[in-house]
């Protein structure tokens, strides 16, 4: 008979499947890399709204860097980027004024967004 550990049924045995292929490793946690459609769908919102700001999100042990674009009426997105040089690169490219959100934070009127969407029910 074999003496079982506090946190032994916890454990992991062995994986049953390869990770993905674009995943990145971020402490203990895998997230999926940024790809062509990321810069598409921030593109195309960047084209269809007014107003647009980048908010540049640094990377954290759950996610990478990613670039944060709010609206003038607040309406936002967040898609991974490939790094912080890349984001800002983007924002100039597109005439978006970007920031560092880890030192800014990200702006109220997205907040007041959020609150008025929720209270409509969506």
């Amino acid at each position: 008979m074999c003496a079982m550990g506090l946190f032994d049924r916890f454990r992991r045995k062995g994986r049953t499947s390869a990770p993905a292929q674009d995943a990145t490793r971020t402490g203990s946690t895998r997230v999926r890399a940024s790809d062509s459609e990321d810069a598409r769908h921030l593109e195309a919102f960047v084209a269809s709204r007014q107003g647009v700001e980048g908010f540049v999100e640094p990377r954290t042990a759950v996610n990478d860097v990613t670039l944060l674009l709010v609206a003038h009426d607040g309406e936002w997105t967040r898609r991974r980027v490939p790094s912080v040089k890349w984001a800002h690169d983007f924002a100039n490219r597109n005439r978006v004024p970007s920031y560092d959100a880890a030192v800014v934070g990200v702006p109220q009127r997205m907040r007041d967004y959020n609150r008025r969407r929720k209270a409509e029910g969506i």
